[in-house]
Formats: structure tokens, C-alpha cells, sequence
């Protein structure tokens, strides 16, 4: 008897409209819940499966393995069935659209052929009798298998590759150790031995016809579950294997094409094709770290015409491979979860021994329609800091000044998005935080810090990244010295009447003659909001403190006379830094 589902699913499924594949021209599509290597084990999941749901069946896949299928359905209507029975855990969370075309012959219902047109959703639950009148099906036996000597005359007709991919997948089950040579000595005959013993079979040490098929059958696994198969993309000029069984095409943003995930496993692959020469091979190298599908973690590698990119980290590992030929660039991405590593490799493997080029490359005008955004690369999310501050130069080694909030629980802190920055000090009661890059830098210009009191009511500049660095520049903001104290009195502050943004924290306070009076802190102190014309900044002298702590000595101001606008804008944009916080 069909199991009851909830209301909820009833209502989604039966509001679901019938399509019939060959009237509205439509490919009709499947859902795969399950497969299995073994035809007996296959039939005895699809009863299982056709006790509890309707329209299940059952078709060969290829390679020995069995698939278990519902359907078939409208593309639109299979993607509510694979919603609804996920959320009422009838079907495996791993269960995925198929196609007809990766069906071959059908083993369930017995006698069963493939149908050619879609099922109709519409009361699938409400007819509970009609699935429970399928006729009992009776397991086809298992085809007798071959005597030792017809095994052996079987083997002596495989092919070198053949004998290695044996050894390859005895090695994978952990049954052989010794070189991969397609010769079957006695450590080979040994591992298949042990191989057949563990499986309950006799240990002849020669693998039958049937054996050797279960054998690359439980090698290839992996690859099987995830649809594996050759792909050709014309626009792309790129032929090679690929999980269809998890991706699909999406869209052309040159120089990509996107195979977003179609199931939960959420793999992604991208194809990459686009005229270039060298230094448009390494433009992309570059641009490509600074996606979010690329993470930090993992190494790079760039030499004559290609380069390879792994990262590792946010809950996915990618790998990246492109090479130049014949004016060309061609290569792919796979993006995979962590934490499946054994199947990532192998997709990966069999994805970079097939790669074929093909005579046709991406057009660089492809998908011009595509939506722009400042954040985006060709479709693709660029990655960004979790927040990004201001700093200064105060030494002719790079080391900078910045406010302590921008180094903050980073796992990473960088200078100008380009270098890698330590943190040497924090002085916590001012908030100020002094970092060392961890190679030495050549600023032009280097803050100097103003002696003495400044004067009440005087002109100050402030640079900074006012929006986070999405200008590329540091901005200059302008205002008025209101007081050479904080409001509780505090002698190490100094109050500006100036409207500044968050990002302008930690950028340096010019006085009119190019001397750097303070550094401007967080809008927000001691949980207060300030109003908007209100910014107070830590004075030169305090400054001078947090640098001695560190072990630095600061620069002194000696000018006297002011600066031009032009010369106090040079100074600002040579010395201020864009300090940026990375998950």
C-alpha cells in the first residue's frame, strides 16, 4: 500500500499541471533516488520504492549499475516531486534530475518499456490502489559465471590499458601496492585473491568477466553517482568528461561558461575559453584570486603558458587549470564541497585526462546581456573583506598606523588588497594598532607628526577610504579644529567638526601645513553614536607613545608655511593605506 504523505505534499503535487512530452514538445525528465551495481539488490529497492510511491522505475545505466527512477515528468513538474518527497524524507537528500538518454534497458516494472510521455502529477496520492496493482515482479537470476579457464582465456584478451585500470582499481580498494604495469604477477594475482575473498567470492587469484566488471563497477562509483560523461561545448570549443549528473549548463559570460549545481552536492564547473597571449593568460591568473570561488588557502602555480590555482576553504575546494595555445586559453574550474575528497578527486582526475580542445573559442562579446555589478567578474562573486579601515604610513619600511577595530578577529589583514600585513602592536584603551607588512614596502610619502598644540578653530584635513576602497582612492575630507580635548576631558584627543564615514577610520588629520596633528577614530565610542558633524582623532603626541611601544620612532614635523591644495592631495594619497580585514 502507498504510504500517506502529509496534506502539504498533496496539495503541492496535485497542483501540479499534467504535461505530455510529445504534444508540447518538452523533454521529459526524470528523478534518480538511488543505484546499485548489483541487478538483484537494484529490484529489491525499486519493491521497496513501489510499496511506498508511485510511477518508480528501474533502467541499466551502463558500466553494471542499476538506477532507480521516478517518473517520467515536465521539467518543472519532476522539480516539485524532487522537493516535496526530500521534505517528507521519502527519497534520498542525493537524488537528482536525469534524462531519458542516460537510461538504457528497463528492469522494473518487469516487462516495462521506456514511457514517452510525461506523467501527470495531478492526484498522484490520490489513488493509492493503482500503484499497489503493479504485478509482483520476480527477480531475472544472476547469468552464470565463467569456470577459471574460460576466466583466463577471457583476460588474455584485454588490452595493456585494460590489465592497468584493473591494478589501478585493486589499488584504490586497498588491495594492491606495487607498480601500475598491466603485467599480472604474483602481486596482482595475490591482490585479487584477497580481492574476491573479501567480496564472498572464490580466490582463484584469476578474475572472471563478471568480477572484473564489479571490480571497475565499485572503482567507478563515485564518477557513476554523479553522472560522469563525455560533455561537448561548441561555443567553448571544449570536449571532456563531466558530472552532468550534478551540473548543468547555465549561461556565457565570456570568458566562462557557467555549469551551475543541479542538486544538493552543489559542485560547479566553469570552462574557460577566450582569445589571448601570454599576459592575457596571467591577467586572469590574477583576477581569478580575487573571486570568491577561489579561496586563500591552497597553492598557485604560474609557468611559461599556463598556471593551476587550488583553494581551499568556506566550505569548498576549488582547482583551476588554464593553458595558452595557438592564441588561444582554454582550461575549466571545478568547484566541489569539502569534505568529499575522495569523489572530487577522482572527478577531477578523469575531467583533466580527457580535456580536448576543439576547434572553436568563447566570443569575447557572449552574453552581453548579463547583469553588471561592480561585485561581479564575468558572473562571478568577487571576494571581499569583512571590513575595510584606513591607515598611514609612519616609516620608511611600509609600517602603518590604523585603528585597532580593522585588525580585529581577521585571519587575515592586508594593505592596499595587495600585501600581507602582521599586527606588532594595539594599545586597546586608544584604539590604534601599528602593522608591519610582511615584506618590507617603499611608501612615497610618510607621515609627519605636528608638534605642539595645534590652534582652536583651524582648518584639518582628514584622507581616507571614506567608502571602503570601492573609489580606489583615498578622499579628502575637510573641517575645523573644535577642541584639543575629548568631551570627558581626555588629553590624548582631539575633537574635529567634520562629517566622516566608517571607512575613514584610521586615516590621517593634516593641519594646514601637511603635518599629521592625529588619526581619526571610530564614529562610535564607548557605545555612543556620535552626531554626524562630530569625529574626534588621537593626537600626534599619543601617536608618538603607541609607536615607542612598538619599538618605532616617529618623524617630526619642522614645516611652517602651508601647503597648496595640490602638494597637501599628493602627501595624503602617497602616505594613507587601504587596511582591509579578511575572514
Amino acid at each position: 500500500m502507498i504510504r500517506v504523505l502529509s496534506a502539504l505534499s498533496i496539495v503541492a503535487l496535485c497542483a501540479l499541471q499534467p504535461a505530455v512530452a510529445q504534444q508540447s514538445g518538452q523533454e521529459t525528465v526524470w528523478v534518480q533516488i538511488e543505484a546499485h551495481p548489483s541487478l538483484r539488490a537494484a529490484q529489491e529497492r525499486a519493491q521497496f520504492f513501489s510499496d511506498n510511491l508511485a510511477d518508480v522505475h528501474g533502467f541499466a545505466l551502463g558500466g553494471g549499475w542499476y538506477g532507480i527512477v521516478l517518473g517520467p515528468y515536465a521539467p518543472e513538474d519532476a522539480e516539485r516531486v524532487l522537493q516535496v518527497y526530500r521534505a517528507e524524507r521519502e527519497i534520498p537528500r542525493d537524488s537528482f534530475i536525469t534524462y531519458s538518454n542516460r537510461l538504457d534497458q528497463p528492469f522494473w516494472p518487469v516487462g516495462a518499456t521506456i514511457p514517452d510521455t510525461a506523467l501527470s502529477t495531478e492526484g498522484l496520492l490520490d489513488n493509492p490502489s493503482q500503484a499497489a496493482a503493479t504485478p509482483e515482479p520476480q527477480p531475472e537470476p544472476e547469468p552464470a559465471d565463467e569456470s577459471p579457464a574460460e576466466a583466463r582465456r577471457g583476460e588474455q584478451l584485454l588490452t595493456g590499458q585494460e590489465r592497468r585500470d584493473l591494478q589501478i582499481a585493486l589499488q584504490a580498494a586497498g588491495f594492491y601496492n606495487a607498480g601500475i604495469d598491466g603485467a599480472f604477477g604474483r602481486g596482482t594475482r595475490g591482490a585479487m585473491a584477497e580481492w574476491q575473498r573479501a567480496r564472498g567470492y572464490e580466490a582463484t587469484g584469476v578474475l572472471t568477466t563478471l568480477q572484473r566488471r564489479a571490480l571497475m563497477d565499485e572503482y567507478n562509483a563515485p564518477l557513476i553517482s554523479v553522472g560522469m560523461r563525455r560533455h561537448f561545448d561548441r561555443e567553448a570549443g571544449i570536449e571532456m568528461e563531466m558530472p552532468m549528473g550534478a551540473v548543468s549548463f547555465s549561461k556565457y559570460e565570456p570568458p566562462f561558461a557557467h555549469y551551475d549545481s543541479t542538486s544538493d552536492l552543489g559542485a560547479r564547473v566553469l570552462l574557460i575559453s577566450q582569445p589571448g597571449n601570454r599576459a592575457t593568460l596571467f591577467g586572469l591568473y590574477d583576477i581569478m584570486q580575487t573571486l570568491e570561488i577561489v579561496p586563500l588557502d591552497g597553492p598557485r602555480e604560474k609557468q611559461g603558458d599556463s598556471f593551476t590555482l587550488v583553494g581551499r576553504g568556506n566550505g569548498i575546494v576549488s582547482h583551476t587549470e588554464a593553458s595558452l595555445q595557438n592564441g588561444e586559453i582554454k582550461g575549466f574550474t571545478l568547484i566541489w564541497p569539502q569534505g568529499d575528497e575522495e569523489r572530487r578527486a577522482r572527478v577531477l582526475s578523469a575531467m583533466q585526462q580527457s580535456f580536448t580542445r576543439t576547434e572553436d573559442v568563447l566570443n569575447p562579446a557572449a552574453g552581453g546581456n548579463a547583469m553588471q555589478n561592480v561585485d561581479l567578474v564575468s558572473g562571478l562573486q568577487v571576494r571581499k573583506p569583512r571590513l575595510s579601515r584606513s591607515g598611514f604610513f609612519v616609516d620608511g619600511k611600509g609600517t602603518v598606523v590604523t585603528v585597532a577595530e580593522a585588525v580585529e578577529n581577521c585571519t587575515r589583514v592586508t594593505l592596499d588588497r595587495a600585501h600581507e600585513a602582521e599586527v606588532a602592536n594595539v594599545d586597546d584603551r586608544l584604539g590604534v594598532a601599528v602593522l608591519r607588512p610582511t615584506v618590507p614596502l617603499a611608501p612615497m610619502e610618510v607621515a609627519r607628526l605636528t608638534q605642539g598644540e595645534p590652534r582652536l578653530q583651524s582648518e584639518i584635513t582628514l584622507s581616507g577610504f571614506s567608502y571602503e576602497g570601492i573609489l580606489g582612492a583615498p578622499s579628502l575630507t575637510f573641517g575645523t579644529l573644535a577642541d584639543i580635548k575629548g568631551l570627558g576631558g581626555e588629553e590624548e584627543l582631539s575633537r574635529l567638526a567634520l562629517t566622516a564615514r566608517d571607512g575613514d577610520a584610521g586615516g590621517p588629520v593634516f593641519d594646514a601645513g601637511g603635518g599629521v596633528m592625529g588619526m581619526l577614530l571610530p564614529g562610535s565610542r564607548d557605545g555612543r553614536q556620535l552626531p554626524d558633524a562630530v569625529s574626534f582623532a588621537a593626537d600626534a603626541q599619543a601617536l608618538r607613545q603607541v609607536l615607542q611601544s612598538a619599538g618605532l620612532r616617529a618623524i617630526d614635523d619642522t614645516g611652517t608655511s602651508s601647503l597648496s591644495p595640490d602638494e597637501l592631495n599628493r602627501r595624503a594619497t602617497g602616505m594613507t593605506v587601504l587596511v582591509s580585514c579578511w575572514d
